[in-house]
């Protein structure tokens, strides 16, 4: 598992100022400075100048936001879905996605999505930037805001990210970073509110590693009310700081438990995740052994209750964290999971540009 440092830092170091020099319309300003194992908040970063706002961490949104973007993407899956052409928000936009960690959803669901409301995406693959290494993270957020309306970005170090943010006029979105992975957070609430009835109020248990998808449960577990148990192997625990951050909002039960069959009883969803994330395949052969008894099969299903159903955030190691008989079967929502990223992505999209 990766220290809390190694996940907010960027690829060039942790330490970063607001510079003045910025795109076109943007002030100078100064962020607050950062405590070394504080918490990542994008509340300090501006306004992009050319948009709305930014979405780097769910609760940077206030909770009406969150239900307001959640029933957007409601409205817009439904006149994709019926076949009408005419709502065309991005025409005449474009956007920038900026790629360090390979991926099929998050491309395809962004690139789409930004396409059928009207806008163009340019794909940028690891080798076409190198960011903060072949040129600072910087520089690359103040040029692609001169040619862009909004820029997406699939990263590792978090810092990165928060740094495009500070420096770029235009909107940045949170593809993924090792710190966390907000849109497909978002998707797996308009799913679990389409396939379970509510989101709010739900009790949902992650079974797995406390990884930047657990980061992401709790930082949307600070504006939205559910209840949130994470099980886990000892050793394996999400960050120490977030938790507390999660615990203090005073919105949601939260609980982080080791004993998987107990922890699931009465869950409304059980989700997990692979067990060992892109970076962490040298530690596959330890993690595979200190996750023995996580794996979610038909026992754990059945602990839950009938009603219960299954989330992965995909791709999922079949036979590892998930047996195959379980992610096929009737309690198993990980294909219209899959396909709302790009729904709440599109709706995500919008509030950042203020459309």
């Amino acid at each position: 598992m990766q220290s809390p440092s190694t996940r907010i830092a960027s690829s060039r170091g942790s330490g970063r100022g607001l510079a003045a020099s910025r795109c076109p319309g943007r002030s100078p300003g100064r962020a607050t400075p950062r405590r070394a194992n504080a918490v990542p908040s994008g509340l300090e970063i501006p306004n992009p100048s050319k948009g709305h706002k930014h979405f780097l961490h769910i609760d940077d949104w206030s909770a009406d936001e969150v239900r307001d973007v959640l029933k957007r993407a409601q409205d817009v899956k439904a006149k994709i879905k019926s076949g009408d052409t005419s709502f065309q928000p991005f025409k005449g936009k474009t956007m920038s996605m900026i790629f360090t960690k390979q991926s099929m959803r998050t491309r395809v669901s962004f690139e789409t999505g930004f396409h059928l409301l009207g806008g163009h995406a340019v794909y940028l693959a690891p080798d076409d930037i190198s960011i903060g290494k072949r040129e600072a993270t910087k520089d690359v957020a103040r040029v692609l805001c001169r040619y862009n309306d909004i820029l997406m970005a699939r990263l590792y170090g978090h810092g990165d990210l928060l740094e495009l943010a500070e420096h770029s006029a235009a909107p940045v979105v949170n593809g993924l970073t090792d710190y966390n992975h907000p849109c497909q957070i978002m998707a797996d609430a308009l799913t679990m509110i389409e396939e379970c009835g509510s989101f709010e109020g739900k009790k949902l248990v992650y079974v797995g590693d406390g990884n930047n998808m657990v980061h992401s449960w709790l930082r949307i577990a600070a504006v939205l009310p559910f209840e949130f148990v994470c099980v886990c192997p000892e050793g394996y625990e999400p960050d120490a700081e977030t938790v507390k951050h999660a615990v203090d909002a005073g919105v949601s039960s939260i609980k982080i438990v080791h004993d998987p069959m107990e922890g699931v009883r009465g869950a409304d969803v059980i989700y997990s995740d692979v067990w060992a994330s892109m970076g962490q395949k040298e530690e596959a052969l330890a993690r595979e052994k200190a996750f023995s008894g996580y794996q979610v099969n038909d026992a754990m299903m059945a602990q839950a209750g009938g009603e219960c159903k299954f989330m992965h955030c995909l791709p999922a190691e079949r036979g590892r964290e998930v047996t195959n008989s379980v992610i096929e079967s009737e309690s198993s929502i990980v294909f219209p999971q899959a396909e709302n990223r790009m729904h709440a992505q599109n709706a995500i999209m919008l509030h950042c540009l203020g459309c």
